[in-house]
C-alpha cells in the first residue's frame, strides 16, 4: 500500500483545514488509518485513528472536539478534519496504515510522506 498524505497548508488560529490520506496499490479496507503529528522538538503524537470499516475511532486529548477522523473506502480515501485549530498544532501530519493495534502504537507498516500544518496567531 502506498500513502500520499495532502492538504496541509497555513491557517490562522481558529481556521479548519481537511488532510487527506490516498491510499494505492491496494484496497485500503481491511485496514485501520491513523493520523501521527510530528513538531520540532516533540516526540511523534498519535492524533486519531480509525478502524477499517469506520466503526472505531480514536482521538487524542489534544484533538478532542476538534478533529474527526472519517474514510471513504470506496475511493480508498481517509480524511482528518480539522476545526478550531491553535498554534501548538503546528506539525507535519502523517498517516500509517497497518492493524489497529500497529498503527495506534506507531508500529504501522504503511506511512505516507507527511503534510505540514502551519498555523499561525
Amino acid at each position: 500500500v502506498q500513502l500520499q498524505a495532502s492538504g496541509g497548508g497555513l491557517v490562522q488560529a481558529g481556521g479548519s483545514l481537511r488532510l487527506s490520506c490516498a491510499a494505492s496499490g491496494q484496497t485500503i479496507s481491511t485496514y485501520a488509518v491513523a493520523w501521527f503529528r510530528l513538531a520540532p522538538g516533540k516526540e511523534r503524537e498519535l492524533v486519531a485513528a480509525v478502524s477499517g470499516n469506520g466503526g472505531a475511532t480514536y482521538y487524542a486529548d489534544s484533538g478532542q472536539g476538534r478533529f474527526t477522523i472519517s474514510r471513504d473506502n470506496a475511493k480508498n480515501m481517509v480524511y482528518l478534519q480539522m476545526d478550531a485549530l491553535k498554534p501548538e498544532d503546528t506539525a507535519v501530519y502523517y498517516c500509517s496504515a497497518d492493524s489497529w493495534a500497529a498503527v495506534v502504537t506507531a508500529r504501522g507498516q504503511y506511512w505516507g510522506q507527511g503534510t505540514q500544518v502551519t498555523v499561525s496567531s
